[in-house]
């Protein structure tokens, strides 16, 4: 006796959507597998083949510190809120580092990944955060001479580096909503990639990098707040070296930009992501 089995297939229609869309957190869930492996491949293509590899992640932020120790804090006799300069600038250098690296391919994203997006589909907003999560191993490199120069200088660790994973939040929603919006534009208008270079040199002096916000008229301060790497780099001090409090107001206002900014950014590449594959 022979019999028959029935097999059911389900049609998978895929068409691009207009309008502004909810963002799928579902579909992305799905996906990890996928930003694991693009994360892995980002880490990996970014030393293979050197000679000095991760060592690269130290002396970046290394070399800055030094000639900004030179130039800011010996010619220029720029304050540093009565902490060493070098750990001063390098304390601010290790998130500065972190979001100027990842906003800057998070921006170029999706033109070199053209290859993967325009074959297979996949939800595109994974592009623009991988960047933003692969430099996370440099970031903790980075941040782990923080502490040798600390030993060296005399800082014990305080409980206020209980605060870090918070800064550390903040620096990677502001990074991300930014690279999202600046990613969907890039493709688009190409010289977007060439004008994210120069921005990223104008940011570093809105923010607290080579000097300390007790040096900046408080009126400056209201409207820098607005800016969130002006508060994680000064928390990122607070928190770790404990000589000053913790800039708590700066960093609210800087929460809500950063959350700002991610929403809306990923609302417009939502919009913007049916015509991804036209103008690539």
């Amino acid at each position: 006796m022979k019999s028959k089995s029935s097999s059911l297939t389900r049609e998978i229609i895929i068409k691009p959507k207009t309008g502004w869309q909810i963002i799928n957190w579902k579909e992305l869930k799905e996906y990890k597998d996928l930003i694991y492996f693009l994360v892995l491949r980002d880490v990996t293509s970014l030393y293979k083949q050197t000679v000095l590899g991760f060592s690269w992640a130290i002396l970046r932020p290394f070399i800055k510190m030094v000639i900004f120790s030179v130039v800011f804090g010996g010619l220029a006799k720029i304050p540093s809120d009565g902490i060493p300069y070098p750990l001063f600038v390098y304390a601010g250098l290790v998130p500065w580092e972190y979001f100027s690296t990842s906003l800057t391919k998070s921006t170029g994203s999706l033109i070199t990944g053209v290859g993967i997006y325009t074959k297979v589909y996949f939800p595109r907003l994974i592009l623009p955060i991988v960047p933003c999560i692969a430099i996370l191993v440099d970031f903790a490199i980075a941040l782990s001479i923080v502490f040798i120069l600390m030993l060296k200088y005399g800082f014990a660790i305080s409980f206020t580096i209980l605060y870090l994973p918070i800064l550390i939040l903040l620096m990677i929603l502001f990074t991300a909503g930014l690279g999202i919006w600046l990613s969907a534009l890039a493709i688009q208008y190409r010289d977007v990639t060439h004008g994210v270079q120069f921005l990223v040199q104008i940011l570093m002096y809105a923010a607290p990098v080579i000097y300390p916000i007790s040096w900046l008229p408080e009126s400056y301060r209201i409207y820098l707040a607005i800016y969130p790497m002006y508060g994680v780099i000064e928390g990122f001090r607070a928190a770790l070296l404990g000589q000053n409090a913790m800039p708590w107001d700066i960093i609210g206002m800087g929460a809500i930009s950063a959350f700002v900014m991610l929403i809306s950014g990923a609302y417009y590449f939502k919009r913007k992501e049916r015509i991804f594959a036209d103008v690539a």
